[in-house]
């Protein structure tokens, strides 16, 4: 049988390596679904650095339509206290999503990987491959092993 270029149409490349146990492939399984927790949070990150921009930059048409209709004290207010403000102490979003970049998340992905490549060949994913094994129905239209 002739495979595409997708890795993921290669089952070997999911296939338990000889002598891995069955409670370091459910480890590794839940590492992998705690980076996935990890790669959602970055996501979530990295919306909320989008929707503070986003509000902050709103904050000069609020500043204007205030002038605008006379409210002068309060937009003084909105533009000196919030325009600009720091989210933390110290830091815009976009320096909290570096941070989180280049630390908790660099190290999450660099440990997960390590994990696998030191106890399972490299390998990705294989909790899950033969889960989809064991649940697929066999000759079933829907339910083929690869692509």
């Amino acid at each position: 049988m002739e495979h595409s270029n997708n890795p993921s149409s290669d089952p070997s490349l999911h296939r338990r390596p000889d002598g891995v146990h069955d409670t370091t492939v459910a480890a590794l399984g839940e590492l992998s679904k705690a980076l996935e927790t990890i790669h959602r949070v970055r996501g979530h990150l990295y919306s909320a650095h989008q929707l503070v921009g986003g509000a902050d930059l709103t904050l000069d048409r609020v500043v204007k339509l205030l002038r605008e209709a006379g409210h002068d004290e309060m937009a003084d207010r909105v533009e000196h206290e919030l325009l600009g403000r720091n989210v933390l102490p110290g830091r815009w979003t976009f320096q909290i999503v570096e941070e989180f970049d280049d630390g908790y998340y660099t190290a999450f992905q660099e440990i997960e990987r390590d994990a696998r490549e030191k106890l399972a060949g490299g390998r990705r994913h294989i909790f899950e491959a033969e889960m989809k094994e064991r649940r697929r129905t066999h000759g079933m239209p829907g339910h083929e092993a690869t692509p």
